[in-house]
């Protein structure tokens, strides 16, 4: 008998990995949408005078030759221990806080909590993690992280400018601010028209300045009380903002004591590896009378519509997305999974523990400082925390070559000193090889008095609530996040529709590479010969980007999608400078765009002039033209998104370019919908000269309840000599983030998932993501009007249900958005890019059972609302009125017009693993009204 061997293709990229539907539920799903075939659906979809011609061209890799190349690429780097300081330092991840938070998917696959109900366990940490920083910088209200300390920088500048009496056009920036900071200071300053003034803090003149912003301790170790220097600055009325480190506030006087009105920091030595430059979450603190002017998202306490204590992100009126061109800051992604590990390093070590670290630092810090000097080194400063500036003289390259010779890597700190930063990880067998490439072979003496005077030592208490005082045991630990974790709804739990925002699958193979020792503990300013992997990936990854977009050049520097948008825009801003028109200054935004496009454009100095819509939601393009003829020898740019807002693929998008480009503009195209695109449009062979890619969207990336994220921009050849630049890699113009490659450790995950699909994987990635959304409009369109469709009747990979006829008895989309939650379901993206209305996007990563899922609770709540139209039950008793419903509904004395079971069991929830959000519906004029950003008393609890 013949053997007939099992028709089963390792390399097919359906096979239970990114794409959900198998091939037998495609054909189903593309009969519901009357279509012959994927081909054919793409065809009446997509434009064909857009389409790509060639196929992307590289071959797929298994799991198991992925995680070989991985680990082959691994080898490349080489893992020294690096006392280069300079924000970036070694710390240890406790191994509970690895497994439980950065590898678990309940933490990292969580959405922005924009929906409270099913976030409470991550606000609670991250509640944590604002008490943390405003006890450690002596200020009481914290914002829930931004993206590196460079960027939070930035933003106490601009922050000190909208909020400083003073009338002055200028701020001071300390010289012993981290070169990058400074950096990333100026480039944000240029398009403010604001003045950068580099000195020492001696040399502050406050009448000329709105503000300052002073680095404690100093990137060359200093520590030193800057108390009278914020006086006078107050006397000129400006602003005083302190960079700090969480973990020398442990043993160091707080900004807060010297009279600061912001402080800014990393938080990245609290557990969170360097990762060769992120991602880590950044902080921001100020004074009370500050916290509506701070930037970033604010986690608060309010209740719920039982009464109950319940966290919500607070202020969200001040969100860029809402203000638009109005916007204080284009912040929208944040580090909220790295801000999590960051507060669970402090609950897991408490206070005494934090502080334990912080003299075990210093000490060894004085150790090591008491053997230089014993030896004949001049070494400063005077007073330190953990960093040391020797002088060498033209010894300098050699001492730092016998230090890389027994594998540890110094700061070469100008021409004749080397700086030294001790770290978490730093023992004796780090001291003794440090002092034995300085020739000395005595031991380090032990340590008892500190490297600062009693003045700036802390004396106030810090982390007092009881959280950070919790037993310690390890079987508690995983308890607290495995408690945290169960409160909240993530993509382990069940699908995100969420229009524009992508949330597909992260694939475990995808995110393991992230803790290994070769690729987590190098730090951003190593040698580039010892980060050889970390550059063979960034070529590769940037060429497969080129490929995919049609663009000539890239840079992976922004570690948000909004900085992207803003270092894109600053790019045409300096291009226009060298062509000699720096005038250009008018930026057309469609009325539809996301909210962080005019805030972006703003934020880079350009006139926003808004375009209008056309009845279909296309750009007006009798509207569009008129303005950029109008703009004329003034038009810098014009920010479209393809495919549009309204999710289709607009006929009209090369004549836009064209017109911009008549008038001398360049065409932005924002990248978030291109996960409609890969393999079947490239962005820059449509007209289009620059775009940022969300590679937390299309590339894999997972948001972790709100960060990380990565927003690289592609630029067509006459663009790419004014990307971003550094001060550690060079380049013309001015850094946006802190570290050259932004956030580069999260790489990995999108060239692993690049890799792992191969060309035509991620393209038939895009095909099953336009048949998902089209399967959901055709089931949907006779309960729920679909509100804007292409020529043909098909929408791109997302699609608007109007709920907007509902609010004539009483139901709201709000109310839609909650009922979801007794589904078991994160709601749509609501009320945008209309009011009144659902979005959604069901990604190529569901399967047909989870969207029939989904597709059965939506049409069991167009029911409610029928009965609720049919006057079978009024509005105000329905289930959509009391939604969500939790554990505690189920067993109270039930009082209601419809069953228990109608209330908690409704059509698609699960009935064995049926997701209980932990809250009732939460009241945001409350949590507004009485604003509480700390832990609230342990007596609020009960």
């Amino acid at each position: 008998m013949a053997f007939t061997r099992t028709p089963y293709d390792t390399y097919d990229f359906a096979n239970r990995r990114h794409i959900g539907p198998s091939p037998s539920e495609m054909a189903e799903m593309l009969k519901v949408v009357g279509a012959k075939s994927l081909e054919a659906l793409i065809d009446e979809t997509v434009p064909k005078n857009i389409r790509q011609a060639a196929p992307l061209s590289w071959a797929p890799l298994t799991e198991h030759a992925l995680l070989a190349k991985l680990r082959r690429v691994a080898e490349r780097n080489e893992v020294m221990t690096s006392l280069i300081g300079q924000g970036y330092y070694g710390t240890v991840t406790p191994p509970a806080i690895q497994r439980n938070i950065l590898e678990n998917p309940a933490w990292y696959t969580a959405y922005t909590p924009y929906q409270p109900e099913i976030a409470q366990g991550r606000l609670e940490a991250l509640l944590n993690y604002q008490t943390m920083v405003s006890d450690l910088t002596g200020l009481p209200v914290a914002n829930a992280s931004l993206l590196d300390e460079a960027t939070a920088a930035a933003e106490a500048m601009a922050m000190a400018e909208r909020s400083a009496k003073s009338k002055a056009r200028a701020f001071f920036v300390d010289e012993n601010c981290h070169p990058q900071t400074i950096g990333v200071i100026r480039t944000r300053a240029r398009p403010m028209d604001v003045e950068i003034i580099v000195g020492a803090p001696e040399a502050l003149q406050p009448d000329a300045v709105f503000g300052a912003i002073f680095q404690y301790p100093g990137t060359y170790g200093h520590v030193r009380d800057f108390t009278d220097q914020i006086a006078a600055l107050h006397a000129a009325k400006a602003v005083a903002v302190v960079a700090t480190d969480l973990l020398a506030l442990c043993l160091l006087k707080e900004p807060g004591a010297m009279g600061a009105d912001i402080a800014v920091g990393s938080a990245q030595r609290f557990g969170v590896p360097m990762g060769y430059g992120g991602p880590h979450a950044a902080f921001m603190s100020c004074k009370d009378d500050l916290k509506r002017a701070m930037p970033g998202r604010v986690v608060g306490v309010s209740i719920d519509a039982k009464g109950n204590q319940a966290y919500r992100l607070a202020l969200q009126t001040r969100e860029q997305h809402i203000r638009r061109e109005k916007a204080t800051s284009n912040v929208c992604t944040a580090q909220a999974l790295l801000a999590v590990m960051a507060s669970f390093y402090a609950v897991f070590h408490g206070p005494v523990g934090l502080r334990a670290i912080a003299e075990m630092v210093h000490f060894n810090a004085v150790r090591l400082r008491d053997a230089l000097v014993a030896a004949g080194a001049r070494v400063q400063p005077e007073a330190f925390f953990d960093t040391l500036t020797v002088e060498v003289g033209v010894g300098q390259a050699g001492i730092m070559a016998a230090a890389r010779h027994r594998g540890i890597n110094l700061r070469k700190v100008g021409q004749a000193h080397v700086g030294i930063s001790v770290d978490e990880l730093t023992d004796d067998d780090v001291i003794t090889r440090v002092l034995d490439a300085f020739g000395i072979l005595d031991e380090a003496p032990e340590a008892t008095t500190p490297g600062v005077p009693d003045a700036l030592l802390r004396t106030s208490a810090y982390l007092t609530h009881p959280v950070f005082h919790m037993n310690r045991a390890e079987s508690e630990m995983m308890r607290y996040m495995r408690r945290l974790s169960d409160r909240d709804l993530a993509l382990d739990r069940a699908m995100i529709p969420l229009g524009s925002c992508t949330m597909k699958l992260n694939a475990a193979a995808e995110m393991m590479p992230l803790t290994w020792p070769e690729f987590g503990s190098l730090h951003p300013f190593a040698p580039v010969t010892q980060a050889e992997g970390y550059s063979e990936m960034i070529t590769d990854l940037t060429a497969k980007l080129c490929e995919i977009t049609g663009y000539d050049a890239f840079s992976l520097q922004p570690n948000s999608g909004a900085q992207g948008e803003f270092a894109g825009l600053l790019t045409i801003s300096a291009y226009h400078r060298a062509q000699g028109q720096g005038h250009r200054n008018i930026c057309l935004i469609p009325v539809s765009a996301h909210g962080t496009n005019p805030a972006s454009a703003h934020m880079a100095g350009m006139q926003v002039v808004v375009v209008k819509a056309a009845p279909n939601g296309d750009v007006d393009i009798e509207d569009f033209t008129a303005k950029a003829k109008a703009a004329g020898a003034n038009l810098a740019a014009c920010m479209i998104t393809y495919p549009s807002t309204h999710g289709v693929f607009e006929e009209t998008v090369r004549q836009i370019c064209d017109i911009t480009h008549e008038q001398g503009g360049q065409v932005y195209l924002d990248g978030a919908n291109m996960n409609a695109l890969v393999g079947l449009v490239k962005p820059g062979e449509i007209g289009s000269d620059v775009s940022h890619l969300n590679l937390h969207k299309t590339f894999a990336i997972p948001h972790g309840g709100g960060g990380p994220g990565m927003g690289p921009i592609g630029v067509k050849a006459h663009l790419a000599p004014y990307l971003p630049g550094h001060s550690e890699t060079g380049g013309d113009e001015g850094p946006v983030s802190a570290a050259p490659y932004g956030s580069a450790s999260i790489l990995l995950i999108s060239w692993a998932y690049c890799l792992m699909m191969g060309g035509e994987g991620l393209t038939q990635a895009t095909r099953v993501a336009i048949l998902n959304a089209n399967y959901i409009a055709t089931r949907l369109k006779s309960s729920y009007p679909i509100l804007f469709m292409g020529n043909r009747g098909r929408v791109a990979h997302e699609c608007i249900l109007d709920t907007r006829p509902f609010a004539e008895i009483g139901v709201t989309v709000d109310d839609i958005a909650k009922r979801l939650i007794d589904n078991g379901f994160h709601a749509p993206t609501m009320s945008w890019p209309v009011s009144g209305t659902l979005m959604v996007e069901p990604t190529e990563s569901e399967t047909k059972t989870e969207l029939d899922r989904f597709i059965t609770a939506m049409l069991a709540i167009r029911q409610e609302v029928r009965d609720i139209a049919d006057g079978q039950i009024p509005a105000d008793q329905s289930p959509l009125h009391f939604a969500p419903h939790t554990v505690e509904d189920l067993v109270a004395d039930w009082d209601r017009a419809y069953s228990r079971e109608a209330g908690c069991f409704p059509p698609g929830a699960f009935r064995v693993d049926k997701y209980w959000p932990p809250v009732g519906r939460v009241d945001n004029v409350y949590g507004d009204r009485n604003l509480i950003c700390t832990c609230p008393p342990v007596s609020d609890y009960s």
